[in-house]
């Protein structure tokens, strides 16, 4: 093999090597969902514990949509559209969704069909499965069944 080849090979080289943890760190900085793992959480204006709360979550499994990501720090948005930053550890990447809007029905099958098992007031929260289409898992406290896509904040 000729010098060039030999560049050319670890240069290839160094570039798989070198793709994963880049992919990684994309993964890291947003957009992604997430839910409050712990009570209470902080949302702060700034990036910092010197910055001012601007607002106190008391409830947990709330879903937020992280926008971005400094150091341990969080940009997040909530369901009433407020940012702010928050602390990873209060975070966790379980996924959940908040039904918004008016009663949301929760169906028997993944498409929309079957019984209707029961319905959710808006501002109810549960743990999110695979989402369809127009259609996602919905498990609220241990009962289980499928929510509109469009009827919960959380599933985008």
């Amino acid at each position: 093999m000729s010098l060039s080849g030999k560049r050319f090979a670890i240069m290839i080289l160094l570039s798989l090597l070198t793709a994963a943890p880049a992919r990684a760190a994309d993964d890291e900085n947003g957009p992604y969902w997430a839910s409050l793992r712990s009570q209470p959480a902080n949302l702060r204006v700034g990036p910092g514990r010197e910055y001012r709360i601007s607002w106190v979550y008391v409830r947990a499994g709330l879903p937020m949509k992280v926008l971005r990501t400094i150091g341990g720090w969080r940009l997040i948005e909530d369901i009433d559209g407020a940012r702010g930053w928050m602390l990873a550890q209060f975070l966790t990447r379980t996924r959940t969704a908040t039904v918004k809007g008016g009663i949301a029905e929760i169906r028997e099958n993944s498409d929309g069909s079957g019984r209707l098992l029961w319905r959710a007031e808006p501002g109810v929260t549960g743990r999110l499965g695979d989402c369809g289409p127009a259609w996602c898992k919905f498990d609220i406290d241990g009962r289980k069944g499928f929510v509109a896509r469009a009827s919960v904040w959380g599933a985008d």
